[in-house]
């Protein structure tokens, strides 16, 4: 399998303020990739200059094998674009929209494919200004797909799509990839990329601290599952590290306990037993699946919508 996206080293500063800092990443070509982390992690960042659309300050970038520097115009024939934010021209039609797109290429999709790709066909002669949040963000999807492209970039693609329309844009990145074509994108999404990344990196103050498959990242854990528990009067974590079947303890943002554990069944004993031993009540216990959210806590302490 190529390689599809190379970074080295890469650093963006805006004045004072480091956005990235020392990143690096590989993306295979023929994969869906994830980037996981909170608003600031330097994840936008890293895309822009991914799409040639920001410079980096110092590193080494490589898309489809080539740089910005030296290949800007070969490269933009080779990618889309999905920005977290839009700015299409209001007072163009859908079909005026597309066609000005598609004709930015060589080649690609033509305009009443892109149109029933998305779903608006019956969109087609309304003016961007009327469509709804959902229906912008198909249409910039659709606005991305004109030239064919080999690698596609996708911010928070599906912020604003109802259940449906999310949907259909995951079957649609299943279809893309299903033609040996690469996807990276963002999201704050874990079923999303649980269900869509052959692999997943979580970025954290602008650097890579974690890389792998979902299935990988919640292994690291040592748990594949979580104990939530409430107690009367409150423990800590401090209180169940000890605890024979628990990996991890932590307090989540509601203030539950959370504890990684390999085996619920033969974990919970030793965890009532010792509630018990430490004079407390239980007042609350549900069991879930470990996420990739558990593992970004557990590797920075935030959560991902910090």
């Amino acid at each position: 399998m190529g390689i599809s996206i190379r970074v080295r080293g890469l650093h963006k500063e805006f004045g004072d303020v480091a956005a990235v800092r020392g990143l690096d990443l590989e993306v295979r070509t023929g994969e869906c990739f994830g980037l996981l982390g909170p608003n600031g992690a330097g994840k936008t960042t890293t895309l822009e200059i991914l799409e040639g659309l920001q410079t980096a300050t110092r590193g080494e970038v490589e898309v489809l094998g080539r740089t910005w520097e030296k290949a800007g115009n070969a490269l933009r024939e080779r990618i889309g674009v999905v920005l977290q934010e839009n700015l299409l021209s209001d007072k163009l039609t859908v079909r005026e929209t597309l066609e000005l797109f598609r004709s930015f290429y060589s080649q690609g999709p033509d305009t009443e494919e892109l149109l029933a790709l998305l779903q608006l066909t019956d969109k087609s002669d309304s003016w961007v200004v009327r469509l709804s949040g959902g229906q912008r963000q198909r249409l910039s999807i659709a606005c991305s797909l004109a030239g064919d492209p080999e690698l596609i970039f996708m911010d928070e693609p599906t912020t604003g799509l109802d259940p449906q329309s999310r949907r259909a844009l995951w079957q649609l990145i299943s279809a893309f990839r299903a033609r040996g074509r690469t996807v990276v994108f963002t999201t704050h999404y874990m079923d999303e990329a649980e269900q869509l990344c052959d692999r997943v990196a979580v970025v954290d103050k602008g650097q890579v601290i974690a890389v792998g498959t979902p299935a990988e990242l919640v292994a690291s854990l040592g748990g594949e599952h979580v104990v939530e528990l409430t107690t009367q009067p409150a423990l800590g974590p401090p209180d169940f590290e000890s605890v024979a079947g628990v990996t991890a303890a932590r307090t989540t943002l509601t203030g539950r306990l959370a504890l990684s554990v390999s085996r619920p069944h033969l974990a919970l004993p030793s965890i009532l037993a010792r509630i018990a031993e430490r004079g407390a009540e239980l007042s609350g216990l549900t069991t879930r699946n470990a996420t990739l959210e558990d593992v970004f806590v557990s590797l920075t302490g935030r959560n991902l919508r910090d």
